[in-house]
């Protein structure tokens, strides 16, 4: 009669122990971010380029709000690398920075989007070169296209697409930080043939610097002309990627934020393929 209380008594204790492991995990749910390596749609309908991402961005690829806590959750959080800077008089606890960021692409283009809430727009710097886009707000898309095995830092294949948060499109306002198989680091502006991009400020009382920034690549114009590996664009096809989000907030270099990789280092961007357009019901 005391084993078959035991067992009663070890099944109850049991039970409880699973509902309340299922309960936990109910009300503390693990986050669903895609699967590696993301996939970036493809559209069928190019467009207009106008800083309204309404068109494409439920088609495109995103995987949500990043901002520094989730960086610091991330496999590639450096503290050296991704911060931001508090300054004096500043709220500690007002939104510094958060945002969304959308890719997508076509036989012709890459389309970048991002749609940013900021407390302070700053371009301007002390010691302004083109190539410091990282010293003013900014946010660049770095690309090696196609992937390959070797370990380069803005070497063959590489390409950084920067935008400065500057509504006055000066000549430095798209960047183009790149190699070849001579040379790395070359920095020049985009290329205007077919390349496009536009900034819409949306100031709120949470984000008095708040914006939407929508950007196309021509393939033909910069990615053909830095791989000899290179061919046109197609489903399958492999990249590697890596986000920065760059945050001075007045102060000299200031705050970024590095998703999707740990530098300049290539072999650090994650990797994603080109992949088929996604249904417009979904």
């Amino acid at each position: 009669m005391r084993l078959k209380t035991n067992k009663r008594r070890s099944l109850t204790v049991c039970t409880w122990v699973v509902f309340t492991i299922v309960l936990l995990g109910a009300q503390f749910p693990e986050p669903a971010g895609p699967t590696l390596p993301f996939m970036i749609p493809q559209l069928q309908k190019a467009p207009s380029i106008d800083g309204n991402l309404e068109e494409w961005k439920a088609l495109a690829f995103s995987d949500g709000a990043w901002d520094l806590d989730r960086v610091k959750a991330s496999a590639w959080y450096q503290p050296k690398r991704n911060r931001l800077t508090l300054h004096e008089g500043e709220d500690p606890n007002s939104l510094d920075l958060k945002a969304r960021y959308y890719m997508a692409w076509d036989r012709k283009y890459l389309y970048l989007g991002a749609e940013v809430k900021d407390n302070v727009n700053d371009v301007t710097e002390a010691k302004h070169a083109p190539k410091r886009w990282y010293y003013k707000d900014a946010i660049a898309w770095f690309l090696e296209a196609p992937l390959d095995t070797v370990a380069e830092k803005f070497g063959e294949g590489d390409h950084g697409f920067a935008f400065v948060i500057d509504t006055t499109r000066p000549d430095y306002g798209a960047w183009w930080r790149h190699g070849s198989t001579a040379t790395n680091y070359l920095e020049e502006p985009l290329p205007v043939k077919g390349s496009d991009y536009a900034i819409v400020m949306q100031p709120t009382k949470d984000s008095p610097a708040g914006y939407v920034l929508e950007a196309r690549i021509a393939w033909a114009a910069t990615v053909k002309k830095g791989s000899s590996a290179w061919k046109k664009p197609k489903v399958g096809d492999r990249y590697r990627l890596m986000l920065v989000h760059c945050d001075p907030d007045g102060g000299e270099y200031g705050g970024h934020l590095l998703i999707y990789g740990q530098g300049d280092d290539d072999s650090t961007w994650t990797e994603v393929k080109l992949g088929p357009a996604k249904s417009k019901h979904l």
